[in-house]
């Protein structure tokens, strides 16, 4: 595997991201194809947004949500298939967890999967969070609370 650690870049610059990558990438995943572009460029709107970068070539991704006091949620990782197993992802929740805006912080997030990499930051499963999306699915098909 090529070390690429020496050409990766972050940044908070939204003006440098590549917000079709950000779209198409969000669009394939499990947990965002079904947002509409212009949710997804509201979200990076209103979030503190790192891009990781080769060059000019945007890699990865993630947003960031807080209050500035008490918590943040980490969402939306991703990096590029092209370049996953470069530790790319380990170079992006590093730099968001040990920011000195977040590192006194509580942080979530929720995930299906790479686990032992959140594990690493010291992320812990949790077990509940509120849908409202597969709340009101339910509903619009006769369910109960």
């Amino acid at each position: 595997m090529e070390n690429i650690d020496g050409d990766l870049g972050i940044s908070t610059d939204k003006s440098k991201l590549d917000v079709d990558k950000v779209c198409d990438f969000l669009s394939r995943s499990y947990w965002a194809n079904k947002r509409p572009r212009e949710t997804i460029l509201k979200s990076i709107e209103n979030s503190i947004c790192y891009g990781a970068y080769i060059g000019d070539r945007l890699v990865g991704f993630a947003r960031v949500v807080t209050d500035g006091a008490t918590m943040y949620w980490l969402c939306d990782v991703f990096v590029d298939e092209e370049y996953r197993g470069h530790g790319i992802g380990k170079k992006l929740v590093g730099t968001i967890t040990n920011a000195d805006e977040f590192k006194d912080l509580n942080g979530l997030l929720a995930t299906k999967d790479a686990h032992g990499l959140y594990e690493q930051y010291h992320f812990t499963r949790m077990e509940m969070m509120r849908r409202m999306a597969d709340y009101i699915r339910n509903m619009d098909k006769g369910g109960s609370v």
